[in-house]
């Protein structure tokens, strides 16, 4: 099946396979069902936006009384949903007091009894098909799915960061129905970093970041946080078989699917994907001449987890590390009037307590103990309007507009479109360091 196919087709295509024509429906990134809401409204029942960063409302405005909107009291989600449903007249709302949602957060795991009491009572107004298709297990259309419990079909969509996925949630919703809990490469936040890796910027950006740290023939490599191992694969196709990799990754549901797609791709050998955090590397002291880490010091202990990368990292060894940039400003090459450029100008806001997103980057890595700094910001640009990555950046903008703005908006996206100069970039922190062998200390 093409690689260019919509999740939307790819989830009609799910559908038809388990003999199901209407089915409830959950997902974290309601741009993996936007088509399908806007296009196949008749195949979606009840609508759970569980605690999302981005959201464009206009495709749900015909079933904006189907739609249940959980966010966290806390977290750049809940003022997400507060402006989407002055936009849905008919959706409901649910605040989970005093939880604040991340997109790295497990709130099916921190909040399981609320959420599915919730969405349990919210989808009973609706009525779903239940699934004739006696699987419970299977792929189709590039979609994996797992099928337990009985009764109405509910599609549990991959949620963003979160370890543990919805799966403390199932044995509750199972009770209910029939849980149908997809997955794959086109869905879902593995989605969203596929695509990530196959924009030329930000593999511009990647190169970069290997040309500066130069590791040497037969030096073991380090990345810290490889989320679906994209970067890992890009890494081992350059290099070949010439400097062993490891890829450490906190969140199970990552690795499992990391190890699947190097697989896919003949690299399942090249590759060795192990359980870890970043503040407390499972590793050993000098273990690798060459140490990267790409967006995943916004989501945790930066110090700390700089600090084991030092630990582990041999002497001479560098270290590379890239984080999102709060503290500069997106851009949309658009023609717009000033308010509305300020107004959209913010990238979206996700970083932890003691997190980095900003060029404190670069002094947290001398105070380190690294030296040889080199800095070198970058900028990514997407301008492709139908790849996985540009749905949450525009999702995003369009929730930050007014009824008033919004023309004004798609009036100027449209020009830049039919121009061919339709494009959105933001900046990243960059930096590479050494750690000072023994007589340089």
């Amino acid at each position: 099946m093409s690689d260019d196919l919509s999740s939307a087709a790819r989830l009609i295509a799910v559908l038809d396979h388990l003999g199901l024509g209407r089915v409830h429906i959950a997902t974290q990134i309601p741009g993996d069902i936007a088509e399908l809401a806007a296009a196949n409204p008749d195949r979606l029942a009840g609508i759970v936006l569980c605690a999302p960063f981005y959201l464009d409302p206009a495709p749900f405005i015909l079933l904006a009384d189907r739609v249940l909107m959980v966010s966290g009291e806390h977290g750049p989600g809940f003022d997400v949903t507060v402006r989407a449903a002055a936009r849905l007249p008919g959706a409901e709302r649910h605040v989970l007091d005093g939880y604040e949602a991340q997109t790295w957060s497990d709130v099916a795991a921190d909040r399981t009894v609320e959420l599915t009491e919730h969405m349990t009572g919210f989808l009973a107004r609706f009525v779903a098909d239940a699934p004739r298709s006696p699987a419970i297990v299977g792929s189709h259309a590039e979609i994996s799915y797992h099928i337990e419990g009985s009764g109405p079909a509910l599609l549990l969509l991959p949620l963003f960061h979160a370890p543990s996925q919805w799966t403390p949630a199932i044995p509750l919703l199972a009770r209910h129905f029939t849980v149908v809990s997809v997955g794959g490469r086109h869905l879902g936040s593995i989605a969203l970093l596929e695509d990530r890796a196959r924009v030329p910027t930000y593999q511009a950006m990647f190169r970069n970041l290997i040309d500066t740290i130069a590791p040497q023939q037969g030096e073991a490599i380090l990345d810290v946080g490889c989320g679906a191992g994209s970067l890992d694969r890009l890494l081992a196709q350059r290099l070949g078989h010439a400097n062993p990799i490891t890829a450490i990754d906190v969140n199970p549901f990552y690795l499992k699917e990391a190890e699947a797609l190097a697989a896919e791709e003949g690299l399942a050998d090249a590759i060795r994907f192990l359980p870890g955090s970043a503040e407390t590397l499972p590793l050993p002291d000098a273990a690798f001449g060459a140490i990267f880490s790409v967006t995943v010091l916004e989501e945790c202990d930066a110090d700390r987890a700089i600090a084991e990368m030092v630990r582990v990292a041999a002497p001479g060894g560098r270290i590379g590390i890239i984080v999102r940039s709060l503290d500069l400003p997106q851009w949309w090459n658009l023609d717009l009037p000033e308010p509305i450029r300020r107004k959209i100008a913010q990238p979206p806001r996700s970083v932890a307590e003691k997190g980095v997103a900003d060029a404190s980057l670069y002094r947290r890595m001398r105070r380190a103990g690294l030296g040889d700094l080199v800095s070198c910001p970058s900028l990514l640009t997407l301008d492709r309007p139908g790849g996985a990555l540009w749905r949450p950046r525009e999702d995003y903008t369009l929730s930050l507009l007014t009824a008033e703005e919004l023309p004004i908006w798609h009036a100027a996206r449209d020009e830049a479109e039919q121009d061919g100069v339709l494009m959105v970039a933001w900046p990243f922190h960059c930096a590479v360091g050494t750690k000072p062998r023994a007589s340089q200390r």
